[in-house]
């Protein structure tokens, strides 16, 4: 097979490395571009959720044949509606699968176990209709007692909202079910040894609190069941094909009888992973065999879709007098929400890779509360963990007096470094990222009265997985690429730029599409970083056979064997002038003629990617903190990073910009706060406070290329490991501004005061 020529570090790309306008830009500046609330269809109907007012009780009766009656009503579905479900773990989901539970989070069944969980879903004609029929339905329920926190429900008398969830991971096996749902485990050398080695060690436990991924669209589905069985389902998500094997699974129905289309989409992060309202708007439509929209509310999201967890942190960490880090040891305990699946695991896989580490142990706890089941958010589980870690990497360079970069410096991973998760690290940039940052004109700068600078390190592992791509040659010399990622960050250039740079034409005449389920085979959700790497994997190999027909069909009007053709710089050429005199023939005069030559030219590629490359970056960030009120103000942000090869640098800056913009609002201001009664207080946007422009600087980037060598233009990943440092950076540059450490987050200024306040009066520490 013709394949791209190799092209040497440091050479330039034709395509590749540039910086083209978005293909779908136009569509989504002019108002074209159709997201999940958009899609309008004869005779559609309004679906709407009744949702439960308490955080944890017994779901005693459903009467809903009030609501029944109620003209402009045309389907009410509740618990009954659903069948059981087995509880496998299975590969619809990038955590977590257990059926059994993804169907109680869909609709309560024997108790509901968050303020907001689904009771019943009514398709009615308008919205007022839809809201008057929801009051009609009476729903007897039993209060219980609720806990909210992952260390108190861990305590032996907190109420226990799952009555046959026995722990697993502990030996003996309990008898008596809690709130523990797993316990894992991982290590590496001698953590003992490894801490009688060390001159200075340091110990200190960590929080953080349930975050929301902040995307501005809300979730948003149409779902269209015809009266033989066929259903057509729209929506905003980062997996349609996911979506469809899930809600297939929910329903009870045959996978293939439920097309799946992906809208555009107004934001994920991981937070669109799973499916919401799509099931219930499928039931609700093949009982009023009509359309049902449903769209949730802003508050529906905070209170019933997927935040991250909260956790809590206990970080031990040894260093010797020369920066050798000699042993890390964790405990770890994340909350779940009200279903097991927290990503502990994730965490405790990406936690400390940044550092090539002999001595190593990490307990994790998955413990479930009554809050909405946590979901996924860029590197998943990690930025949380990573707090806990990064600071206490600072404290100890503090404690020998080395520059903290050194000390990075002195412990990173490099190629060979074996991971706690037992991954042997390929080739990779962290060594020359740190020196970037130690470099950086921002590392240098003078820093005035109440200002600080912190630093933190970041790793994700990325993904691979499940992708497919279709790359269709029209007889104008176009080229229409079909591929199964929703593209949440720009992904349709970066895959039509690297057909592009394979055919060698004009990335102009490149047309991607998203393609619905039933136009591809399976491909996996666009999470983990995989989309440019598996799913450009797939579109280079179409790519490829693309040309391998091109220098067949070229080589069938010369008279020649296809051996004898190249494709070279859009052409199909003679190998050597051995084979002939011809003239080259370009993609667009062999498409002219692909009828005459054997019909319709095309390639496709359907693979399971493997050998993707871990991403390390380091976050640089100067701030200055009132003392007066308690407020930090980011001064400067710098966000170097290895993004293996950047395609499309812009997306590239964009994706390392808004994983620091979204950590920084992490650190210092986002929460979900919860009342004594167990109710979500700040279901929105006026009280859950994310960024606006005013509170972030222009952040700086850098971009390190250290090739993926199992990719074909070296692609790593590049949207996880952006979120991951910026916590830890931000409370590190607080410590240098004020001398005091706040282990607990968001560092908002109501909690910095008090800690100003107490180190003022000699109650800090």
């Amino acid at each position: 097979m013709p394949s791209a020529k190799k092209k040497k570090k440091g050479t330039e790309f034709k395509v590749v490395g540039t910086r083209p306008i978005r293909p779908d830009g136009v569509d989504k500046v002019t108002g074209r571009a159709k997201f999940g609330a958009d899609l309008h269809l004869p005779g559609m109907l309004v679906g709407k959720v009744l949702r439960s007012p308490h955080p944890h009780a017994k779901l005693i009766s459903i009467d809903t044949s009030k609501a029944e009656k109620l003209s402009g009503v045309k389907a009410i579905v509740t618990r009954d509606d659903f069948g059981e479900m087995p509880a496998p773990v299975g590969p619809q989901g990038p955590v977590y699968t257990d059926f059994r539970d993804i169907t109680r989070n869909m609709m309560a069944r024997e108790k509901v176990l968050f303020d907001g969980h689904a009771v019943a879903a009514i398709a009615a004609t308008s919205e007022s209709v839809a809201k008057r029929a929801m009051k009609l339905i009476k729903v007897k329920y039993e209060p219980l007692p609720h806990v909210i926190d992952p260390v108190e429900a861990m305590q032996p008398g907190a109420p226990v909202l799952h009555e046959k969830m026995i722990t697993e991971g502990v030996q003996p096996k309990p008898r008596k079910a809690s709130n523990v749902a797993i316990r894992h485990e991982a290590s590496i050398g001698d953590v003992e040894a490894g801490f009688k080695k060390a001159d200075v060690i340091v110990e200190r436990e960590f929080d953080t609190k349930t975050v929301h991924q902040g995307y501005i669209e809300p979730h948003a589905c149409v779902a269209n069941v015809a009266e033989d069985g066929m259903a057509e389902l729209w929506c905003s998500t980062q997996g349609h094909y996911v979506a469809r094997g899930t809600c297939a699974q929910l329903l009870g129905w045959d996978v293939s009888k439920i097309r799946v289309t992906a809208s555009e989409i107004g934001g994920g992060f991981g937070g669109k992973n799973t499916v919401v309202g799509e099931p219930l708007a499928l039931a609700l439509s093949a009982k009023a065999c009509r359309p049902v929209k449903m769209v949730m509310s802003r508050e529906e999201v905070f209170r019933a879709s997927g935040p991250t967890a909260g956790v809590h942190v206990k970080i031990k960490m040894g260093v010797t007098k020369a920066g050798r880090i000699t042993a890390a040891e964790a405990e770890l305990k994340y909350q779940a929400g009200a279903f097991r699946g927290a990503p502990v695991r994730g965490a405790m896989n990406c936690m400390l890779s940044p550092y090539d580490l002999e001595n190593v142990k990490l307990v994790g706890w998955d413990v479930v509360v009554n809050r909405p089941k946590a979901g996924a958010y860029r590197a998943p589980g990690v930025p949380m963990a990573v707090f806990g870690v990064e600071g206490v990497v600072n404290e100890l360079a503090q404690a020998i007096g080395m520059d903290p970069v050194d000390l990075r410096l002195k412990n990173a991973a490099k190629e060979g470094t074996v991971t706690v998760a037992g991954i042997k690290i390929g080739p990779i940039g962290y060594e020359e990222v740190l020196r970037q940052v130690k470099g950086h004109a921002n590392y240098k700068k003078r820093l005035g009265r109440n200002q600080g600078r912190g630093v933190a390190s970041g790793y994700w592992g990325n993904a691979g997985g499940e992708s497919c791509a279709s790359v269709n040659v029209n007889a104008d010399g176009t080229v229409t690429l079909l591929e199964g990622s929703p593209d949440l960050a720009g992904t349709r250039a970066s895959l039509s730029m690297m057909v592009a740079e394979e055919l060698g034409i004009e990335v102009e005449k490149v047309i991607p599409k998203v393609a619905d389920t039933a136009s591809l085979g399976f491909t996996f959700l666009a999470a983990g970083s995989r989309t440019t790497f598996a799913t450009g994997m797939a579109t280079v190999n179409a790519s490829r056979e693309v040309m391998r027909v091109l220098c067949e069909r070229a080589a069938k009007i010369w008279g020649v064997s296809a051996e004898e053709v190249v494709w070279e710089d859009g052409q199909a050429k003679p190998a050597s002038s051995n084979v002939g005199d011809f003239d080259p023939i370009s993609l667009g005069e062999l498409a002219k003629m692909a009828g005459r030559t054997g019909g319709a030219i095309a390639g496709h590629s359907e693979i399971n990617a493997q050998g993707q490359g871990p991403t390390l970056g380091t976050h640089l960030v100067d701030v200055e903190v009132d003392p007066e009120t308690g407020a930090v103000i980011i001064l400067r942000y710098t966000v170097i990073q290895d993004a293996g090869r950047a395609i499309h640098p812009a997306y590239v800056e964009g994706q390392y910009q808004g994983g620091a913009a979204q950590g920084i609002g992490w650190a210092l201001n986002e929460e979900y706060v919860y009342g004594e009664d167990g109710i979500l207080q700040n279901p929105g946007f006026l009280d859950y406070r994310i960024p606006v422009a005013s509170d972030l600087p222009m952040i700086d980037t850098v971009i390190v290329e250290e090739p993926n060598p199992n990719h074909p233009y070296g692609v790593r990943g590049a949207g996880e490991t952006p979120i991951v440092p910026p916590m830890a950076a931000v409370i590190n540059a607080v410590e240098n501004a004020t001398g005091l450490r706040l282990n607990q987050l968001p560092m908002s200024p109501p909690r910095l005061l008090a800690a100003i306040q107490a180190a003022k009066s000699g109650g800090g520490d």
